[in-house]
């Protein structure tokens, strides 16, 4: 399992994804979910995965033609016109890569691997765009109506993202409020774990505006944590006392 979420503002996009990965509680392990390309001036893609890990890199390797000599490759991301093209190519490559999978597994591994996907991202002359990719290939974009998209362990984390978002606030607020979501899950989930991977992309800047891994022993991540428990011990204490008796 995993914990992914994009989020879009009036400022650009906040992506956040965990990196655990397990196959039963005795197999954990660290993988990026988060992989992220840019041409500064020009245009920058992230794609944030949840689901079989197999396919999910298998989607991943052919973006970048990982099969290919290194002077063959070429990332076909950076080809695409429009953030709509993007979405497009990946929900065509997850689609034909679960296909792939269940075809040489059989009828009995249908469904095992599949996967979704988040697309965030600008290209020169559109907007900042995000989308959710389903294991069919076929997706939805983000607007006013829906302005965040998750995958993986959603349900800890969702309540806190509802409450807490808008549209206006800044980049900082937004982190605080996915470092919260995340902090949730993780403490309800054992299949979602640090480190997380968090990157921040500005309107019209085509480059990542803020980056970084927060691992286990983050200061800001531990403050966030301890911080959110105490609030809501307060919180809970300050509501009315509940009575047998009451009239």
């Amino acid at each position: 399992m995993t914990y992914c979420v994009g989020m879009l503002l009036d400022k650009g996009l906040v992506l956040m994804s965990d990196t655990r990965t397990n196959s039963g509680v005795d197999n954990v392990s660290v993988f990026r979910k988060m992989h992220c390309w840019s041409v500064p001036g020009e245009r920058i893609i992230t794609i944030m995965t949840a689901g079989n890990l197999a396919t999910t890199q298998g989607v991943i390797s052919q973006i970048e033609e990982r099969n290919k000599a290194h002077a063959e490759r070429h990332n076909s991301l950076l080809e695409v016109d429009t953030m709509f093209q993007a979405a497009t190519l990946v929900g065509k490559l997850l689609r034909d890569t679960i296909a792939a999978s269940d075809e040489q597994n059989g009828e009995e591994a249908s469904g095992t691997f599949t996967a979704s996907i988040i697309v965030a991202g600008q290209i020169k002359g559109g907007q900042p765009r995000l989308f959710l990719i389903y294991p069919e290939g076929n997706f939805i974009e983000a607007s006013f109506d829906t302005p965040f998209f998750q995958i993986g362990e959603t349900k800890y984390g969702r309540p806190i993202i509802i409450r807490g978002y808008d549209r206006a606030m800044s980049f900082e607020d937004a982190v605080k409020l996915l470092m919260v979501s995340f902090d949730s899950t993780i403490k309800a989930n054992l299949s979602v774990g640090l480190p997380l991977d968090l990157l921040v992309i500005e309107k019209d800047q085509f480059e990542p505006a803020h980056q970084r891994r927060i691992n286990a022993d983050d200061p800001y991540y531990r403050a966030v944590s301890a911080g959110w428990s105490e609030a809501l011990k307060n919180a809970f204490h300050a509501l009315p006392d509940y009575s047998f008796y009451q009239g």
